[in-house]
């Protein structure tokens, strides 16, 4: 992982292979931002030039643009890039700006072995949303590369240092080690969704898990098949039991001493989703590897909770299974029981991810957790609602679900409240069982939230966020958003840990 450090030295004496000056977007082209004495230093080196020549280079200071030039003589560096930071606003820039700019930056210097980050930063919240989106953007999924490959042009930047006036101030300080935490757990997840499934079975992603908790002070409890079966968890065996690589339940757990309250996460873990008998479409298979975003995600929370110490306890639940067609699948038409002891009939083998989720959210409500989330990419509907970027959140709980949305945005992630229209239930009857694990078509990512629903214990605040969209991203990267898989929710749920901890738990 690329390390981090805080440095008050000048920009123009730090020695490294180039330094990030931010860059606004004026009326007619880049403009010098406020409050960036490293943009100044190179402006007066230049002879008040830097924004002409800037714009002889084509630059407009548009968000995550990218423009180098030659460092003036005498710095320790040869190389300046500016990043476009968008239209300068006048109380400062927030948080998301500074964190995409930084990312944007990061990505561009691929090969590089070191880089310092000189954006218009002054307070601890900013400080740490530079060195946050830097280190996002440092990231490389470079495990399966052949050795001819593995050359260091593809190779992240190894060393970041943020420029800080206030380096040895404590707040600075924890705020740029709590963003190493938090990017260092999206890269994990990252890892994970990236992982080919053939390397990453159900029990391979429970093996990792096992190997991985003690370091941090984590309890691993891992559930295999025989003990799903005694245990009767019909939904996530019903949907393992096409494939060669049976499911897996693990159960992950931070606990503080000092914790007054208990969150629980429950994460879709499905290693591979071919969409079992009801087989997906040409063209529907090659990113399944995913569909075990949520996952991932809550394995990360919790591990970063525990690295930063955070008062609150927390408990993963990971519900692992692989879907895939065999002579010993589930049908369509198939009547499993569930742990609850509801029943469902499955009319689509490919609404996988519910099934082994409301198992999952049954279990973790047994402990009464003060509050319940659970993260899967759930539906394509809700892709088609909110598009590629931005998860859904789901909840019967008004202040829950905004406390939620809320956090998102805290942390840089896009959200949007969904509602959970009741007559829609409707559509989940079955004349054989319980339910049916699909209802309407229209509105399908709504009825997914009202089945989860269905095996939540009443009393428990649970919010549902569907995060199918921004989950794996196949676009060219953007900001500190690679190609491929992204590490949805993984910030939201830490800052949920947070807030929780703080007592900020609405009533």
């Amino acid at each position: 992982m690329t390390a981090l450090t805080l440095s008050n030295l000048p920009a123009t004496t730090v020695p490294a292979d180039a330094v990030v000056i931010g860059v606004a977007k004026g009326e007619s082209g880049p403009v010098l931002p406020a409050g960036s004495p490293a943009a100044a230093a190179a402006d007066e080196a230049l002879g008040g030039t830097l924004a002409a020549t800037l714009t002889t280079l084509g630059a407009k200071g548009t968000e995550d643009e990218i423009t180098r030039l030659p460092a003036p003589g005498g710095w320790a560096v040869p190389l300046v890039v500016a990043v476009g930071l968008g239209a300068e606003p006048t109380d400062g820039y927030r948080p998301e700006a500074l964190r995409r700019a930084a990312g944007a930056a990061a990505r561009a210097l691929t090969g590089s072995e070191h880089a310092t980050f000189a954006l218009p930063a002054d307070d601890a919240e900013a400080i740490g949303a530079v060195a946050e989106g830097a280190l996002l953007g440092a990231y490389a999924f470079t495990a399966f590369r052949g050795r001819a490959n593995a050359t260091s042009a593809g190779a992240a930047l190894a060393r970041i240092t943020v420029l800080d006036a206030d380096a040895g101030d404590e707040e600075h300080a924890e705020a740029a080690e709590r963003a190493l935490v938090v990017a260092e757990e999206v890269a994990r997840a990252r890892d994970l969704i990236n992982t080919p499934p053939n390397a990453l079975s159900p029990a391979d992603f429970a093996a990792v898990v096992e190997a991985a908790a003690p370091e941090y002070g984590v309890t691993a409890e891992i559930m295999d098949e025989l003990a799903l079966k005694d245990g009767g968890y019909g939904g996530i065996m019903g949907v393992g039991q096409g494939s060669a690589t049976p499911p897996r339940l693990v159960r992950v757990t931070y606990t503080h001493p000092s914790a007054a309250a208990t969150l629980a996460l429950v994460g879709k873990g499905i290693t591979y989703d071919s969409g079992g008998l009801s087989l997906k479409p040409v063209g529907h298979n090659e990113t399944m590897k995913c569909d075990m975003s949520g996952a991932a995600a809550v394995f990360s929370a919790v591990v970063a909770a525990a690295r930063l110490g955070l008062e609150v306890n927390v408990t993963g639940w990971l519900a692992l299974a692989e879907n895939m067609p065999s002579g010993g699948a589930v049908r369509p038409g198939d009547v499993l029981t569930m742990y609850s002891g509801k029943t469902v009939e499955v009319l689509n083998t490919d609404a996988e991810g519910r099934l082994v989720m409301a198992d999952a959210l049954a279990r973790a409500c047994e402990e009464s957790p003060d509050a319940l989330v659970d993260v899967a990419t759930l539906t394509g509907a809700m892709v088609l609602a909110l598009g590629k970027r931005t998860f859904g959140v789901l909840s019967e709980d008004d202040a829950f679900r905004e406390l939620l949305h809320e956090t998102a945005g805290q942390a840089g992630e896009q959200s949007w409240p969904m509602p959970m229209p009741p007559e829609l239930a409707e559509g989940l009857k079955s004349p054989v069982a319980d339910l049916a694990n699909v209802g309407e078509r229209m509105g399908g990512g709504l009825s997914a939230g009202l089945f989860l629903k269905e095996f939540v214990a009443e009393g428990t605040r649970w919010a549902h966020l569907d995060i199918a969209g921004p989950a794996f991203h196949e676009g060219a990267p953007y900001g500190y958003t690679p190609k491929g898989g992204t590490g949805s929710a993984v910030r939201t749920l830490i800052r949920l840990a947070e807030r929780i901890a703080d007592g900020e738990l609405a009533p």
